[in-house]
């Protein structure tokens, strides 16, 4: 099957929720996803999948809605997108490694492209953050990005891509806000440690904007530099669909992430 060029344009930020929102309104199955998502075996949330207007325009809209929230005693609170502990029919322990996270996914019913996609995109997250704290990758736990929503939001983007036969993807800079933002164990700086880390680490040009908040989150970051096989835009191309997704987040302008399938003329198979 010919692989399709996708380009995200974030130029209002990107997070995981934003991401899935897009793709959904891009075209992913949505019968799909759901089945993807039923097969992880992880229970304490339920989906809402809907339609919002935003400046105007009509946008899609993914949100995870926890049925139980509970807050760990001890460990690292990394993603900010995340406020849960992840409830999962594995074993009870509730200090999470990467490793614990792969199992998970690895367990699951979803496509193998979409699971090694899943995995990568955490191995990004738990790169980022053991750089920040300064801690080996098998000491970070995931007790905000390995929450129910995260977890969701990351597999969800996995199997939207794959559903949709992305091959190439275009993403040029992320924007992101400024000032601080509210944490577990306090305000970071924004753009938060983990976003800086993966920016560098995958040399996606971060674009400072004069909007007091975050926009960019570690999960957003994560997608997009797993993701992400080309820093430009060619000359000449061809925009085949597009779709929007909004975050949840209200600043001055909408949080509006825009997906682009694309055409590229002379594009090699």
């Amino acid at each position: 099957m010919h692989k399709k060029t996708l380009y995200l344009e974030c130029r209002s930020g990107i997070s995981g929720d934003m991401t899935v929102a897009a793709l959904l309104d891009l075209g992913a199955d949505q019968t799909v996803l759901m089945d993807g998502l039923d097969s992880l075996n992880v229970d304490g949330y339920k989906i809402i999948i809907s339609r919002k207007n935003k400046a105007g325009i009509e946008v899609c809209d993914f949100d995870v809605i926890l049925e139980h929230e509970s807050v760990l005693e001890d460990g690292h609170n990394f993603d900010t997108e995340a406020s849960g502990h992840l409830h999962v029919k594995l074993g009870r322990h509730e200090h999470r490694n990467l490793y614990d996270i792969n199992a998970i996914i690895d367990q699951s019913a979803i496509s193998e492209n979409a699971k090694e996609l899943s995995k990568k995109i955490f191995h990004v997250v738990a790169v980022a953050e053991a750089k920040a704290h300064k801690k080996p990758i098998e000491k970070i736990y995931f007790h905000e990005v390995g929450a129910i929503d995260s977890i969701v939001d990351i597999v969800s983007a996995a199997i939207c891509l794959d559903n949709l036969g992305i091959g190439e993807v275009i993403v040029t800079e992320l924007y992101d806000g400024t000032g601080h933002i509210q944490c577990r164990h306090g305000m970071l700086p924004v753009p938060v440690p983990a976003v800086t880390n993966i920016a560098a680490d995958y040399h996606i040009p971060l674009h400072i904007t004069s909007v007091n908040g975050e926009l960019v989150t570690p999960t957003g970051a994560a997608i997009a530099a797993a993701i992400r096989t080309k820093n430009k835009l060619p000359e000449e191309y061809k925009i085949i669909k597009t779709g929007l997704g909004t975050g949840k987040r209200e600043y001055e302008q909408p949080s509006i992430l825009r997906a682009m399938l694309i055409e590229i003329p002379n594009y090699p198979e």
